[in-house]
């Protein structure tokens, strides 16, 4: 059954918006020796949401740079750079593409293929609007963050070492956030 409900969002406008990554981060967070969290970034390589008049059909498309991981720990970032983790040389990015949009108690979610260490997942972004505004230069944008929780395991990054007081060094599940800004095209 097509859902043919035009949803009403206050200063929406149906266009071609293109991510403004100046003003964009992709952050992910995993548990580290079960007792604290690593954080990183990675750079946006695109990132581009075909709005038509009903947000409810939108569709996304993102690509973020494996190469460009970040954890302030250039030791680490080199080991998730490696074919332990991510093998970015045989996988250079991770891509989304959308396969619907929902509104499901005033929450928007963003379903999708989610393809990363070449396996590719569905997942569900769920996605909190920070608005719609002019910048001083004339340009409209809008604002999003955008969350979900993948097991890295069903991607194929299974890496791990045991510590000698019980359970392993990385956690299997992974938060990824999106926080993003982007601006309609003429």
């Amino acid at each position: 059954m097509t859902d043919t409900t035009l949803l009403e969002i206050p200063g929406y406008k149906a266009g071609t918006w293109v991510l403004d990554p100046a003003h964009s981060e992709v952050t992910f967070s995993v548990r580290h020796m079960m007792i604290s969290k690593v954080r990183g970034t990675f750079g946006v390589k695109s990132a581009t949401i075909v709005a038509p008049e009903n947000p409810l059909k939108a569709s996304v498309t993102a690509s973020v740079d494996v190469a460009s991981v970040d954890t302030k720990d250039e030791g680490r970032d080199a080991h998730l750079r490696s074919a332990d983790f991510f093998d970015a040389e045989q996988f250079p990015t991770i891509d989304f593409v959308s396969t619907g949009v929902r509104a499901e108690g005033g929450d928007f979610l963003v379903d999708g293929d989610l393809t990363m260490h070449g396996v590719t997942k569905p997942v569900t972004f769920e996605v909190e609007f920070g608005g719609f505004g002019t910048d001083p230069w004339g340009n409209y944008k809008a604002g999003a963050t955008a969350k979900t929780v993948v097991n890295r395991e069903d991607f194929g990054l299974t890496w791990n070492a045991a510590l000698e007081t019980g359970g392993v060094l990385v956690g299997k599940d992974v938060t990824i956030t999106l926080d993003l800004q982007g601006s309609v095209q003429a």
